[in-house]
């Protein structure tokens, strides 16, 4: 692999475009100071040639003769020093400061846009992958941005800087570094392919080593319970055997190129000192720009030039690999940056409102009264109270084309209706509540909450008017209050403790140490499922949507626990539309409607004591006549 398939062309330019957009007067300013800095670094030639100059027109002339001259020359020559210093200080500390300042804006701008992506974007990629994004990739940018590219530039200048003063003494000079640089480029092009083809597939390695880990730390208890540590461990090894591999082949590459060039570099010092003395002895004519005559006050500088041309070009190709790994890191977040963003159409909009003169009107409080807020062709705004009726009308779906999950679904939840799905795993039944939220978009038919398609509902607002209480808890760091908050983030402590209390919660909140403000973390690792799984519905409850999704909502809680919560869930849906997913049919018996599915249909639908008099797929399933899964 060739190093320039490693990133996408335009990675560089549109990386200095994002840079400039961070800092648009710094950044020219540092660029400025760089070049001032390697330009003062290149021109200590032409001092020399000059002094030397001034000692071959004035020979065996004493100090008070030449000496005038030489202390006029030096003077100047130390006083561009002290200004290249001054610049180099200050570029070296802005970088400083730009840099970190750039790395941070760059995570913020990568969150922000993650969380704007749509659900199907982390369902298809590793979680580890993505979080590399924010680590190895983002630190790639740290050196590229703090010292390789304002090496590149301090080189690039220098190299352009001397080889137009090698053009303006001699011509001739000039093509024998050439021909030796050009042996060196070729030797860098060889040996630095190499490297920064394995330097690209160490953090490749890195990646799937970290993802692999952070897998393990999730599933630390299932490799545990399963005697499954010689297994990870041999896995793991496997990961870091290659990871080993591309490392050390990149470092071998990486180190062995150096002191190449090196003595590259003093070959091409003995060729210029070699030539000079021909080009001397010979008396040849020489050929430059400035008109001066062949003597030693060129071959001299020449020879300092020579030394300083090739070092230079040795920096320039220690810093290839870093200049790649970090624009090959770019591109990674720039693909990540890329990505389309959840679509949002929606333009019917949730908000507070209130009753006047029998009219619904928007209101700046919280009232606890919600409608939709719909504006009409005509200018005018038409307030539609939230009540919670749901309809899906011969929905259609799939996760990938020809593979259709769910066919001609047809459902309505009026009001205060339960509505129960039942089916064997991959029936279909938390994919209908996905596209509820719009997690996903139909294929077909039409999805119509209080009878607007959800499809012009802004996905904000709809998925605030729909709460959701998952099988799987998600605890976020923080306290118990806090993590029960989560559901509406200007609840009071009140309401959320109201919340706690509904849904069972409360009992062993009080027994934790510090009640309600006791610290959660790791996902709540110190709590049981069922504990985390009782606070995740507090959650949903303390938002007081209408309608309410429950999935698997009292999968991971016991029967006795179960009895306690089903009285505070009772209570949590009375008055509003709940749709619920459960494989303990007793908890569905209740429901107004079940609806039993099977490969993405539904085959029967009716009351509990309907489906049983059917004696079908729900009477079996009921009876134990045939298995859920």
């Amino acid at each position: 692999m060739k190093p320039k398939q490693l990133y996408q062309k335009g990675t560089m330019k549109r990386l200095l475009r994002m840079l400039f957009s961070f800092y648009p007067v710094a950044l020219p300013l540092v660029l400025l100071c760089v070049v001032f800095s390697a330009m003062i670094s290149s021109i200590p030639s032409i001092f020399m040639q000059n002094i030397i100059a001034v000692l071959e027109q004035n020979p065996g002339a004493g100090w008070p003769v030449i000496g005038p001259q030489v202390l006029r020359l030096t003077s100047i020559l130390a006083g561009l020093y002290v200004l290249a210093l001054v610049s180099s200080f200050t570029y070296n500390r802005a970088l400083a400061v730009m840099t970190q300042g750039a790395l941070k804006k760059m995570r913020e701008t990568l969150f922000q846009h993650m969380e704007d992506l749509p659900i199907p974007y982390f369902d298809k990629h590793p979680h580890g992958d993505i979080m590399s994004h924010y680590t190895n990739d983002i630190d790639t940018l740290r050196q590229l941005i703090s010292q390789s590219l304002p090496q590149l530039l301090v080189s690039g200048v220098i190299v352009l800087t001397l080889f137009s003063i090698m053009l303006y003494f001699s011509v001739w000079m000039a093509l024998v570094v050439l021909g030796g640089v050009a042996f060196m480029l070729f030797v860098v092009k060889q040996v630095g392919g190499n490297s920064a083809k394995f330097f690209i597939r160490q953090q490749r390695s890195l990646g799937k080593a970290e993802g692999y880990v952070e897998e393990m730390m999730s599933g630390q208890k299932v490799v545990k319970v399963f005697c499954h540590e010689k297994e990870a461990g041999a896995a793991f090894d496997a990961f870091n055997d290659a990871l080993f591999h591309d490392s050390n082949q990149a470092n071998k590459f990486a180190n062995i190129l150096p002191p190449i060039l090196m003595n590259i570099g003093n070959l091409i010092y003995v060729m210029v000192a070699m030539a000079g003395g021909i080009f001397l002895l010979a008396k040849a004519q020489n050929v430059s720009l400035s008109g001066l005559a062949f003597s030693i006050s060129i071959v001299v500088p020449f020879l300092n030039m020579t030394r300083q041309f090739s070092g230079n070009i040795n920096q320039v190709s220690q810093q290839l690999n870093a200049v790649i790994m970090g624009l090959a890191g770019a591109d990674r977040i720039f693909q990540l940056l890329d990505e389309s963003v959840e679509a949002d159409a929606g333009f019917v909009s949730l908000v507070n409102a209130t009753q006047e003169n029998g009219e619904f009107v928007e209101s700046e409080t919280r009232t606890g009264l919600w409608a939709w807020k719909q504006p009409q062709p005509d200018g005018t705004v038409r307030y539609t109270r939230l009540t919670g009726d749901v309809r899906l009308q011969n929905v259609d779906f799939s996760y990938e084309p020809d593979k259709p999950v769910l066919s001609d679904i047809s459902l309505f939840a009026e009001p205060g209706q339960k509505v129960a799905f039942v089916g064997a795993t991959g029936a279909g039944k938390t994919t209908i509540t996905n596209l509820l939220n719009r997690f996903y978009d139909i294929a077909d038919g039409k999805i119509r909450y209080d009878g607007i398609n959800i499809n012009k509902i802004q996905k904000s607002s709809l998925r605030r008017a729909i709460g959701m209480v998952l099988q799987d808890t998600n605890l976020f760091t923080g306290t118990v209050l806090e993590n029960i908050r989560y559901g509406r983030l200007d609840a009071t402590d009140a309401e959320c403790m109201e919340a706690a209390r509904l849904a069972g919660a409360d009992d062993f909140i009080a027994r934790l140490p510090e009640g309600y403000q006791t610290m959660l973390s790791s996902n709540g690792a110190n709590l049981s499922q069922g504990q985390r799984q009782l606070i995740a519905i507090a959650r949903a409850a303390v938002a007081d949507p209408p309608v309410m999704i429950l999935d698997e909502a009292t999968s991971s809680i016991d029967t006795r626990t179960e009895a306690i919560v089903q009285r505070g869930m009772d209570a949590l849906m009375k008055g509003r539309t709940v749709f619920v997913i459960a494989h303990r049919l007793s908890t569905v018996q209740n429901s107004d409607v079940i609806m039993v599915l099977e490969h993405g249909r539904i085959i029967e639908r009716g009351s509990h004591a309907h489906l049983i008099e059917q004696k079908g797929k729900y009477y079996q399933l009921y009876t134990g006549a045939f298995e859920l899964e």
